[in-house]
This record gives C-alpha cells, sequence and structure tokens, in this order.
C-alpha cells in the first residue's frame, strides 16, 4: 500500500466514523428531545429535505417545526439503529438503516407504539462536518395504536 492509498484508506475509515457518529447521535437526540435551532444546525443542511410517515417538509426550519410538533405526541422514546450501510463518494455519502421506535404518547394513557422499517439519508461534507441534506422513513410494520396526527400534519 502506498502513501496515497493509506490517506484513502484513513480518510474513508475517519469519514464513516463521523457518519457513523453523527446518525447515532441524531437518533439519541430525539429521545432527549430538546428540539431547537443548535439541534437542527447540528445534524441538518439548511436545505434539507425530510419525507417521514407524518408528512415530507423541505428547509431546516421547517424540519424543527415538523419533528418538534411530531414528538410532543410522545412522553417518551428509544429509537434504534441498526445493520446501517454507508456508502461515501467525495462529499457526499448515503445511509441506509434499519430503525426500531418505540413511543409511550403523552396523552397519559401510557399506551405503547412501536414502529419498524428502514430509513435512508443523503449526507454531505460541510464547513462544519457531515450532516443529512435528505431522509426518507418508510415504516414496514407497527405494534399499538399510533397518536392522532392531524395537526402535525397540518403543519408540515
Amino acid at each position: 500500500m502506498n502513501a496515497d492509498d493509506m490517506h484513502r484508506t484513513v480518510q474513508t475509515l475517519t469519514d464513516r466514523a463521523e457518519i457513523t457518529d453523527l446518525m447515532d447521535r441524531y437518533l439519541r437526540s430525539l429521545d432527549d428531545g430538546v428540539f431547537d435551532e443548535e439541534w437542527a444546525r447540528t445534524f441538518h443542511t439548511e436545505d434539507v429535505t425530510a419525507d417521514m410517515p407524518i408528512g415530507t417538509v423541505h428547509g431546516r426550519d421547517a424540519l424543527l417545526d415538523h419533528v418538534s410538533r411530531g414528538m410532543a405526541m410522545f412522553d417518551r422514546t428509544v429509537h434504534l439503529s441498526t445493520n446501517a450501510v454507508i456508502e461515501i463518494d467525495g462529499d457526499r455519502a448515503t445511509v441506509r438503516s434499519a430503525q426500531l421506535s418505540t413511543h409511550v404518547l403523552a396523552d397519559g394513557s401510557e399506551s405503547v407504539f412501536i414502529s419498524a422499517g428502514h430509513a435512508d439519508n443523503e449526507l454531505l461534507r460541510t464547513a462544519n462536518g457531515w450532516r443529512i441534506s435528505a431522509s426518507a422513513l418508510r415504516v414496514v410494520w407497527t405494534q399499538g395504536t399510533p397518536p392522532r396526527l392531524p395537526d402535525v400534519a397540518a403543519a408540515g
């Protein structure tokens, strides 16, 4: 292995570690429940597009509002991700992973809603590190009764 090959290998491994960390911290942040402008800037590009089960939004500000309203329907959550496949092409990357999300409804019932599916994310390398530029969550199955969505869907 020559010096150029070694540099490319180290860069690829560094990129993979940074991307994995970003995605893990993003899911953990959903459970922490603090959604503000810093949260949005930490994880997303300004022109992010997100296609979620409760609607599609364009732009970081719209996503922040959408996620804040959507997560307010839950008292507590646990989001898990596994089997991530990361593809890197220069300053762009894609991440596909399986997701399992458990939600306790905030309606006082202690009802649990579980969803499982696949997340497809596109990332861009920015001056501040990797950021999510597009995401799509495809639900494969659910268990339990989901919360009512009219207010959230109307806002998206």
